[in-house]
């Protein structure tokens, strides 16, 4: 069990060395050497957990969206048990994509270069791929729960909506990110709540009984 632990303790640390350095530089300066450098190792430790460059990109890239993931599914958790309506769980959920303080830039920049990297990469693709498929499917099941619950109104289409949606959230993303002077935060998350709003137009059932 040591061994294990040590291992992910490991690669965990390659792979955050890798994430600064793209945030840094730009993802052509991250080399072997470079992510040895910054991860405070020998190369010969990095090319025993990494053998290819490619590998630990992908491994970065995976773990940078992994992150993401996790904490959308620990707001769902907290929320459900503070009793918040899904269209609030939703918007803290999108929010997480935004470029809104100093983690979230670093995992935007991470994906924005990593997007660039994809159009020539297979393996990154799926990757880049199935998290834009998994982002949007969590989105449709959180408007077919809100169908449901009486938030959003019978008929919707929950996935051409999901997709409407995640689009949406995504261009937010980029203004702010080219332009953050011109948008701040609670402008975005106003422009967020009134897409949103355009979806989750009724009231909960279960917060009316509660």
């Amino acid at each position: 069990m040591p061994r294990v632990a040590d291992h992910d303790a490991r690669h965990g640390q390659i792979t955050d060395a890798v994430q600064r350095l793209v945030v840094r530089h730009g993802l052509t300066a991250v080399t072997v050497a470079r992510t040895a450098a910054e991860a405070g190792m020998s190369v010969g430790l990095v090319q025993h957990y990494f053998t290819a460059k490619d590998e630990m990109l992908l491994a970065t890239f995976t773990r940078v969206n992994g992150r993401f993931t996790a904490r959308v599914d620990e707001l769902v958790n907290q929320g459900e048990t503070e009793g918040r309506t899904i269209a609030e769980m939703l918007r803290q959920a999108l929010a997480e994509l935004m470029p809104l303080d100093d983690a979230r830039r670093a995992e935007f920049l991470v994906r924005l270069a990593f997007a660039d990297q994809a159009a020539h990469n297979a393996r990154l693709a799926v990757v880049q791929r199935e998290t834009l498929v998994g982002i949007r499917s969590r989105v449709a099941q959180a408007i077919s729960n809100g169908t449901a619950c009486g938030e959003v109104a019978q008929g919707i289409d929950a996935a051409g909506q999901a997709l409407r949606i995640v689009a949406f959230t995504e261009g937010l993303a980029l203004h702010t990110h080219i332009d953050p002077d011109g948008t701040p935060k609670l402008a975005i998350l106003a422009a967020l709540d009134d897409q949103l709003g355009r979806v989750f137009t009724g009231t909960c059932r279960h917060a009316q009984l509660g």
